[in-house]
């Protein structure tokens, strides 16, 4: 295998340069990579920050990349190809990322109703008032009784 790699950015330079002249999509244990052929020197596409050599688990993923940066043609080599080495890659964390989400859309949607139902009393003229002065008056009541151990006429919630 040759040392030098190319890159996306390289790889993208030298198709818009025409300079490509030929590609071989090769099979390997766990997928399928790429070795470009620019005269006459060949190189395996590789990462852009690691370098190692890019392997794509589905074929049509690579034909859809290289179909992207204007590479129609290329030759298939699927003689080391190994189905059975393919990885399947399990999210076991999933589950619980989705659940979190449908947990969060349902808070979600229950707090909107309930700002819209408090923004429709408070436009509604029949709704009745409480000054401020009065209701820190009665919070101030039931905080010295739960600090007594007492209870208040009214549990919390019920009104001022």
């Amino acid at each position: 295998m040759p040392a030098a790699t190319s890159d996306h950015h390289t790889l993208a330079r030298l198709v818009k340069a025409d300079a490509v002249s030929g590609t071989h999509v090769v099979g390997k244990p766990g997928g399928w990579g790429v070795i470009v052929k620019c005269g006459c020197l060949q190189s395996p596409l590789a990462a852009t920050r690691s370098k190692e050599i890019r392997v794509c688990k589905r074929l049509e993923t690579l034909v859809g990349y290289l179909k992207g940066i204007g590479i129609d043609r290329f030759d298939v080599d699927a003689a080391d190809f190994d189905e059975a080495s393919l990885k399947t890659y399990s999210r076991p964390d999933t589950s619980a990322t989705l659940k979190q989400a449908h947990a969060a859309l349902v808070h979600e949607r229950w707090f909107q109703e309930q700002v819209g139902q408090a923004v429709k009393e408070a436009e509604d003229p029949a709704t009745q008032w409480v000054p401020n002065k009065d209701v820190m008056a009665q919070s101030a009541k039931r905080r010295a009784a739960w600090r007594a151990g007492g209870a208040t006429d009214k549990a919390p919630g019920d009104g001022v």
